[in-house]
């Protein structure tokens, strides 16, 4: 008996070493099932499901550490974050008690975290020092303050408030709201163009990117997308940048020198957060409504395949990205 469990244990060991490798040869995609509270990783060349694990609840959205060791998943009703191995997506550690992060954010010069918590109507301010976290402010916010975005130098924040139809800017250096303004109904993903200079929001509950010089507190623009403008994943080329519309089914390219809608993507199933190769040549799309994941091929703007995930799939990442401006 003693041999014939010491021979089950060395098998099992054997499968848990050829799984590791499996994962560590593999490109690995990894896909945040929000209403499941689950991680996906799934195989970016064969594009087969490698592994599902729980997560805390509603896991929405996800980053890489400014060191590129590892990927925080932000689990907003779970109150955690879960670090993973960015290449392989196994967990490294789990830090308890970060109340609500819905979505999350480093500054640029990597001083600062900031967490979004839309249920509790706040924003959490973290001091980093490329491991820990220490809390140095919560400030209150008007109504479901969604997603951020940071200008060039790290010394502000810029939060969309979905519940109240405004945009808000947080000095980091006193922990303080400088100013907040309205834009279009429900707001949510927010990104600065390359030059900061303005901020794209996408306006939810209409069809447009509200374009605003955050300097004066101005909306200068307003560029016509799809309905249900959501949010965006720049091509990594300093120029242009994908934004999707979850209920037109589309994702639109922003031209952010010219500020010019210059082309469409048709993607059935309520387009939510991209994932672009490095070579640029590929997306991955998570489709909120339909449980699955698209891959685009980017110079033929077709879907190339569906990925079958898990319920609400939200966050999406892999290690061999291309830039984010």
């Amino acid at each position: 008996m003693f041999r014939s469990l010491r021979r089950a244990l060395l098998l099992s060991l054997s499968a848990a070493g050829l799984f590791a490798a499996a994962h560590a040869s593999a490109n690995v995609v990894v896909v945040l099932n929000s209403r499941d509270a689950t991680v996906q990783l799934l195989d970016q060349a064969t594009y087969k499901s490698l592994q599902t694990f729980p997560v805390g609840k509603e896991p929405h959205h996800l980053m890489a550490t400014p060191d590129n060791k590892s990927l925080i998943v932000a689990s907003s009703v779970g109150n955690e974050l879960v670090f993973l191995d960015p290449k392989t997506g196994q967990v490294q550690r789990t830090i308890k008690d970060i109340l609500d992060p819905y979505q999350i954010g480093f500054t640029p010069d990597q001083k600062w975290f900031v967490a979004t918590s839309l249920r509790l109507d706040r924003v959490d301010l973290y001091r980093y020092n490329g491991k820990d976290f220490a809390l140095a402010k919560r400030i209150t916010m008007p109504k479901l303050p969604s997603h951020i975005a940071f200008d060039a130098k790290g010394t502000t924040a810029f939060i969309t408030q979905q519940g109240s139809d405004q945009v808000s800017a947080i000095d980091l250096a006193t922990q303080t709201i400088k100013w907040t303004m309205p834009v279009g109904k429900l707001p949510a993903g927010i990104t600065m163009t390359p030059d900061d200079k303005y901020l794209l929001v996408g306006i939810m509950g209409s069809d447009y990117v509200e374009v605003i010089d955050w300097r004066t507190q101005k909306t200068v623009k307003r560029i016509k997308a799809g309905a249900g403008t959501h949010n965006f994943r720049a091509q990594g080329d300093n120029r242009f940048t994908y934004v999707s519309n979850r209920v037109s089914n589309s994702i639109n390219i922003i031209d952010q020198k010219t500020l010019e809608n210059v082309g469409q993507i048709n993607v059935p199933g309520g387009p939510d957060c991209m994932e672009i190769t490095q070579d640029g040549k590929t997306m991955w799309v998570t489709l909120r409504w339909i449980k699955k994941v698209a891959v685009i091929d980017l110079a033929s703007r077709k879907v190339v395949k569906y990925i079958p995930v898990g319920r609400s799939p939200h966050g999406v990442y892999f290690a061999n990205a291309s830039a984010r401006m």
